[in-house]
């Protein structure tokens, strides 16, 4: 069975459905992280899964391309992949990955990624040989949630969680969906914890609106009104955050938002970023 650390189980609908309910709660000090492997050529994207997966004891190596990614699969040998569907290489990874699964008689799960949430995109997808597939825009606690339980069907080792990580001076915990900011909690709404994690995963570089558009609401949605600068500005109420000396984010004119703070995504690699 999973069992998270000491904070928190997932939303009950999404925990019973994904198999993770009546958790254990421990924590996991000295357990080694498990490589991933992401095929998707948008940074974004790329540094959102990279962030999530520090819950749940992935370290992360992307590639925008199947040469990149082969060069990966054979010197790094990873757990899992994460590929992106809609990339052009997608078919020919998995069949590089199908290919070598076969040859040394291992199992390296996939999840899928795909702007496309109908069905014969998912059944193409799982004839490929995808294990499950999270349609784009996703969660983050549901991309950890997914990926921690295709490596334990492959693995059949429990995946601890570490709940609460780092991200400046606020300790956010993705399960119990809240921040800690000194000796306050604040709870966080799905989105306001996506724009949270979508910032702190591109941390000092500025993130444009449309891009945050797109990676909570999804490409194709319309409105009138203005979500993301609606969102910005609870968060920032919650954070206790001034966006006129913002410790948190602030506002770039004329080009997006920036994550004040500097964080690491090699927390649990014991690696170093570019190695």
């Amino acid at each position: 069975m999973l069992r998270p650390g000491p904070v928190s189980v997932l939303d009950p609908d999404n925990a019973e459905r994904l198999g993770l309910r009546d958790c254990d709660h421990v924590s996991a000090p000295g357990v080694a992280a498990h490589r991933a492997l992401v095929l998707d050529d948008r940074p974004l994207v790329v540094g959102l899964i990279e962030l999530t997966l520090n819950h749940g004891l992935f370290v992360v190596r992307s590639a925008g391309s199947l040469a990149e990614a082969e060069a990966i699969l054979a010197d790094w040998h990873p757990h899992m992949t994460v590929v992106d569907m809609d990339h052009d290489d997608s078919t020919a990874l998995l069949q590089r990955i199908g290919a070598s699964n076969a040859l040394t008689r291992s199992v390296t799960p996939v999840l899928g990624l795909t702007r496309r949430g109908d069905l014969k995109t998912k059944l193409q997808a799982f004839d490929l040989g995808v294990d499950d597939i999270l349609t784009v825009p996703f969660s983050p606690e549901e991309l950890l949630a997914r990926s921690i339980v295709i490596t334990r069907r492959a693995t059949g080792t429990d995946r601890p969680i570490i709940p609460a990580i780092k991200l400046g001076e606020i300790e956010v915990d993705i399960l119990g969906r809240h921040v800690r900011a000194g000796h306050s909690i604040v709870p966080l709404s799905g989105i306001e914890q996506s724009l949270l994690y979508i910032l702190a995963s591109r941390s000092g570089r500025v993130v444009r609106r449309e891009e945050i558009l797109e990676a909570i609401w999804g490409a194709d949605f319309v409105t009138e009104t203005n979500p993301v600068e609606n969102h910005i500005r609870s968060l920032r109420a919650k954070l206790h955050d001034d966006h006129r000396h913002p410790r948190f984010i602030a506002t770039v004119p004329g080009q997006g938002y920036r994550f004040v703070p500097t964080v690491s995504n090699h927390r649990w690699s014991g690696e170093h970023p570019g190695h």
